[in-house]
Formats: structure tokens, sequence, C-alpha cells
């Protein structure tokens, strides 16, 4: 499978509370114009843990019926438990996700081995039609894949690859040192302000916020990194990262939205408990947009 580019993690769009299918299939008509490699249903920007199974579901459907069959549809699929996580990823195969991105179970902390994620993901890869990606975000949830055990589970055939979200130049390192190469195993960065590094270091794919926002301007640094242009794609990452990190670390899922609805894209509100961006945000996130477009 060719993971070799840039994702958008798109954010799911309600309207009523409901999922706004019409505004799913919308955003994506437009990265897909930006020359996005493929889109991600239902990662963490995505506010998956906040979806009912039928609400996941029908987010999916929708990103099928507007993602063409040249790019890669990618769903996450992550559940606490082993059962329940296999249950979706063949919902979203069948549903036709080219791929799932599942993240690291994280209740149970202390039990998180690498034994426990070998089972984990092992038994997930025998029973999904789909490959499989890992997702590793310990900011998030506390545990990390080491990579020990992602040289481990790399070796399986239905394991393709690996999103690393986090700025651990040394541990992304080692994931494409002691991984198959690409395309047996495809390590993909989702830190858009350290992408450029991570590029630099093997990532050959890149899953990023920012590109729900402007995914021109990370379609260019990818095609930049990869063409040996470093000036131009160290010019961009220094355009980028203002953004990316207001994005992400500064004002999360509801920044994000609100940035998109601020580049003509449709975010909306985030889902209950998540609280709209206050205005003071917006504000911060309408100047960070304005000295892009001034700088490009």
């Amino acid at each position: 499978m060719n993971l070799e580019g840039v994702f958008p993690p798109m954010a799911t769009p309600f309207d009523g509370g409901h999922v706004d299918t019409a505004a799913v299939r919308s955003n994506i008509d437009l990265w897909v114009r930006a020359g996005v490699r493929g889109v991600v249903a239902l990662g963490s920007n995505g506010e998956a843990p906040l979806l009912t199974e039928e609400e996941s579901d029908a987010v999916i459907a929708a990103a099928r019926e507007s993602v063409p069959s040249s790019r890669v549809l990618i769903a996450g699929t992550g559940r606490e438990s082993t059962p329940a996580t296999i249950a979706a990823s063949r919902r979203a195969a069948s549903l036709g996700a080219d791929a799932v991105l599942v993240r690291t179970p994280s209740y149970y902390k202390g039990r998180m081995t690498h034994d426990a994620f070998v089972r984990h993901y092992t038994a997930i890869a025998d029973a999904c039609a789909a490959p499989v990606l890992l997702y590793n975000y310990p900011a998030v949830t506390g545990v990390n894949l080491m990579p020990e055990t992602v040289a481990h589970l790399a070796l399986h055939p239905n394991i393709v690859g690996i999103k690393e979200t986090g700025s651990d130049a040394a541990q992304m390192a080692a994931f494409v040192d002691l991984a198959p190469p690409p395309p047996s195993f495809t390590v993909i960065a989702g830190s858009a302000p350290t992408v450029y590094a991570s590029l630099c270091l093997g990532a050959r794919g890149a899953i990023l916020a920012a590109a729900c926002v402007v995914p021109e301007m990370c379609v260019h640094l990818f095609e930049h990194t990869r063409a040996g242009r470093h000036q131009d794609a160290r010019r961009l990452q220094a355009q980028l990262t203002p953004l990316a990190k207001l994005v992400t670390t500064g004002f999360s899922v509801p920044g994000l939205k609100a940035a998109m609805d601020l580049a003509g894209f449709v975010g909306g509100d985030p889902r209950l408990p998540l609280a709209p961006a206050p205005p003071a945000a917006v504000e911060q996130l309408r100047a960070a947009l304005k000295q892009i477009q001034n700088t490009l």
C-alpha cells in the first residue's frame, strides 16, 4: 500500500448535534483537489471517542463516497478492548476503508506491556481484511509503543505502518531503522511542527491536523522535502509551525474546527463536553492564517 504523502485527519462536522455527512463530502472534495494522498476519518481530530458506533460507520460511508479510488481512505478503529477493535475494523473494511488506524489501548496503562501490545495488534491484524496501521500518541494515551515492539509487529504481513504523533526524533529514527522499508511498512509523521525533521529522518507519510486547514501548504512542504529542496521545505515549515501549534497543543479540536471555518472548510462546533473555541482563540487563529497568506 502506497502511504507516501499527506493525509488530513478530518474533523467530524455536526449539524444540530448529528453528523453532517454533506459537510464531510464537501471538505473531502476540497482536500482531494489540493493534492492530498488520502484522508483519515475518525482519528483523534475527528472526535472519534465521542461518536457512537452508528455515527462512526456513517462517517466512514460518507468519506468513502468522496475519496477517489486513486486515493487512500484510512479509518480510525481503535477501541479499548481487542474484540471491540476487531469488530470496528471489520465494519470499516466492509464500508470501504483501505486501511484501519488503531490507537493503543490505554485505560489499564500499567498492563500495556510489549506482550500486551503484541497480543492486541496481532489479533486485529489476523482478523481484519484491511491493512492495519499502528497509532502511537503518548501525549494523549499515556502509553508508548517502543521501537522493539513496533519492529516485532512490523513483521506481520497485515501491519503496514505506524503513525507516530510526537516530537521524539530518536524514537522516530528508531522506527524507521528497525522496521522493514516501504511499501512493506511505512512510518508516518503525525506532528506538523516537526514534520520536516521527521521526513528527513525517513518518515514517508504525514497525517497532519494542519492539512485540514492549509492542505496545499502541507503538500508542498512534503514535496519539497522529498525532492531535496530543503531550503524551500524549511521555509514552509517555519511558516506552518505557528498555526500547527494553535490547532493541536494550543486549542486542540475546537481550534482546529474554528480554523477550518476561517479557511473556507466546514468545521463547526465540537461535541460536548468540548466547547467551541473562545473569541480570543479565534482571533489568534485568524492572525496565524493571515500571516501565512502574507508570506506565500
